[in-house]
């Protein structure tokens, strides 16, 4: 899994997230299968991201075989490591 966090403008707009799942995860189900897991994990995290993000979840190949319980604590994982790569980048900037 890889995370992809920007922050695009400083206004007050909803965190948009993305999803990539590309044709060597599987099939068409799958691939649906996949995304849907992912949407779910990230949705509670939606009110925590910081206004006006943009994150990109990349699936790697044998993230259809990954239990549920696991790829959420590795979303979740990589989220607070974006998040805090940010903060720092954000910091820098100042």
């Amino acid at each position: 899994m890889v995370v992809h966090l920007t922050l695009l403008t400083q206004e007050e707009e909803a965190p948009r997230v993305g999803f990539v799942v590309s044709k060597k995860i599987g099939n068409a189900v799958v691939r649906n299968r996949v995304t849907r897991r992912l949407r779910e994990i990230v949705r509670p995290h939606l009110e925590t991201l910081p206004a006006g993000s943009a994150i990109v979840l990349r699936a790697l190949p044998g993230i259809e075989a990954q239990p549920f319980a696991e790829l959420r604590e590795d979303v979740d994982s990589a989220l607070a490591s974006a998040s805090r790569k940010l903060a720092r980048r954000e910091e820098r900037s100042r």
